[in-house]
C-alpha cells in the first residue's frame, strides 16, 4: 500500500467513525446494551474459530523469537474469552452515563445550571499484544456511545480481525452501526502515525503498549492522549505490617503474573520488621526464580537465601518496570523515607502499604502521588474490571480528565446545559 493510499484508506475510516459516533452518541441504551449481551453469546459460541485464528499468531510469535511476557500476553484461552465475554455482560448491567445531568442548581437570575455528561466522540486505540483489549476498546466504546478505530499489533493480526469481526455481527445484531468499531488491517506501521494526526476525525488517541510506542505517540499526535509509560509498582511494608497478611500479598503483587503493569517491581520495607520479613519473602521468591536486586541492608538479611538469587542494585533498578520475574527490595527507615523513594522512582501508577496503623495508611493514601493507591492489598487490583469498571481501555497516569484505570466515565466529557424559561441577561 503506497503512503497516498494508507492516508485516503485511514481518511475513509475517520469520516465513517465521524458519521457513526453521530449515531452512537443517539442510541438508546437499550440497543447498546443489546449489542453487548450479543457480543458475550457471540465470544462463546465462536471460541473454537477465535482460538484457531489466535493460534496462528501465537506460532508466528514463537517463530520470531518473541520473548515470554509478550507470549503470554498474546493468548487468547479459554480464561481470556471467558473474562472478556463477562466483562461486555458486566458493562451491559451498568447504567448508562450518556445524557446524565448532574450539579443542576438554580441562579438567582432564575435561570438553572448543571453538566450533562457525553461521549467524547471518536477515540482512536493503539495497541500491542493483548488481542483481549480489542474487545475491552469496543465494548467500552459501544456503551458510552462513542466510535473508536482500533490499531492493534502486527504480532496479533489474526486475532484482532477475527475478534473484530465479532463486534460488528453484535453491532448488527443490535441494529447498530457497524462502523463505530473499526479495525485497522494493514500491519504497516505507516499507519499509526496517520491515525495520530487526524484530528478532524479521531477526538482522542488512547495508546497501551511498551514505553517506545507510548513516547513516540505522546511526541507526535495531534490529538490528545491518554497514557501511561511506565508501571514501577511499589509494596511499602510498614513496621506495624500483619506478618502472615504482608507474606501472602507481597508474593501475589509480584508473582501472580509478571507480565501486567500492575505486577509490583520494587519492594520497601521498614527496618523494623525486616529481620522477621525479608528471609521468609526472600525465600518464596528464590523458589519461584524471580531475583531480587537488593541494598546492602538487605542483602545482609538474605544470607540464607541462594546468592544467585541477589544481585546489587544499582540506582537504575530503583526506577525500573521489569515485566519479569525481578524485584528491586530496599530496606527503609520509616514511612517518610518510603514514600519519598515511591515519589521519586515510582511511575505514578500503583503503589501499595501493608500495614495496621491506621494514620500510616491514610498519610500514604493523600502522600504517594499514584493513580491508585492500596492498603493491604494486592497491586494486581488496579485493573478496571477488578474495579467494577467492567473494562478498562488502560491505565492514566496523566492528572487530567481521566486518571487510573480508564472506564466508561474516562470516555466521556461533561458540558454545561442551561434550562431558562425565557430569562434574559440585564
Amino acid at each position: 500500500m503506497t503512503s497516498s493510499d494508507l492516508q485516503a484508506a485511514l481518511a475513509h475510516m475517520g469520516a465513517a467513525a465521524r458519521a457513526a459516533s453521530t449515531k452512537m452518541a443517539a442510541a438508546p441504551t437499550a440497543a447498546k446494551n443489546t449489542a453487548l449481551r450479543a457480543l458475550a453469546v457471540r465470544l462463546r459460541d465462536e471460541r473454537a474459530e477465535l482460538q484457531r485464528a489466535n493460534a496462528q499468531d501465537i506460532a508466528a510469535a514463537k517463530a520470531a523469537g518473541l520473548a515470554g511476557p509478550m507470549l503470554d500476553r498474546l493468548k487468547l484461552d479459554d480464561a481470556a474469552l471467558d473474562t472478556v465475554a463477562e466483562g461486555c455482560e458486566q458493562i451491559a448491567t451498568m447504567p448508562d452515563p450518556i445524557g446524565e445531568i448532574t450539579n443542576l442548581r438554580q441562579r438567582p437570575s432564575g435561570i438553572s445550571v448543571g453538566q450533562m455528561r457525553v461521549p467524547l466522540g471518536v477515540f482512536g486505540m493503539i495497541y500491542e499484544s493483548r488481542p483481549n483489549v480489542t474487545i475491552e476498546a469496543a465494548s467500552l466504546a459501544i456503551k458510552s456511545g462513542n466510535a473508536c478505530i482500533l490499531r492493534g499489533g502486527s504480532e496479533a493480526i489474526h486475532s484482532n480481525v477475527a475478534l473484530w469481526k465479532v463486534v460488528q455481527a453484535a453491532l448488527i445484531d443490535a441494529g447498530l452501526p457497524p462502523d463505530a468499531v473499526q479495525l485497522v488491517q494493514t500491519t504497516d506501521r505507516a499507519a499509526v502515525g496517520q491515525l495520530i494526526t487526524m484530528p478532524e476525525y479521531v477526538d482522542v488517541i488512547i495508546p497501551r503498549g511498551g514505553k517506545g510506542l507510548i513516547e513516540r505517540i505522546s511526541r507526535e499526535a495531534k490529538v490528545p492522549v491518554i497514557k501511561h509509560l511506565d508501571g514501577n509498582c511499589h509494596v511499602y511494608v510498614d513496621a506495624s505490617a500483619n506478618l502472615e497478611l504482608a507474606l501472602r500479598v507481597t508474593d501475589n503483587a509480584k508473582t501472580q503474573k509478571y507480565s501486567p503493569c500492575n505486577a509490583a517491581e520494587s519492594l520497601l520495607v521498614h527496618e523494623a520488621i525486616a529481620a522477621a520479613f525479608l528471609p521468609r519473602i526472600g525465600a518464596l521468591f528464590a523458589a519461584k526464580g524471580v531475583e531480587m536486586r537488593v541494598d546492602s541492608a538487605s542483602r545482609a538479611l538474605l544470607k540464607d537465601v541462594p546468592q544467585a538469587t541477589l544481585t546489587e542494585a544499582t540506582e537504575q533498578d530503583w526506577a525500573e518496570e521489569y515485566l519479569a520475574p525481578i524485584i528491586s527490595v530496599k530496606i527503609v527507615a520509616d514511612l517518610d523515607e518510603a514514600m519519598a523513594h515511591i515519589n521519586r522512582y515510582g511511575s505514578h501508577h500503583t503503589d501499595a502499604i501493608l500495614t495496621e496503623n491506621h494514620p500510616n495508611a491514610m498519610r500514604f493514601l493523600r502522600e504517594v502521588d499514584s493513580a491508585s493507591v492500596m492498603v493491604n492489598a494486592s497491586t494486581r487490583f488496579a485493573d478496571g474490571f477488578e474495579y467494577g469498571l467492567g473494562a478498562e481501555i488502560g491505565i492514566s497516569t496523566d492528572k487530567f480528565h481521566a486518571r487510573g484505570p480508564v472506564g466508561l466515565e474516562g470516555l466521556t466529557s461533561m458540558k454545561w446545559v442551561v434550562l431558562g424559561h425565557g430569562e434574559t441577561r440585564g
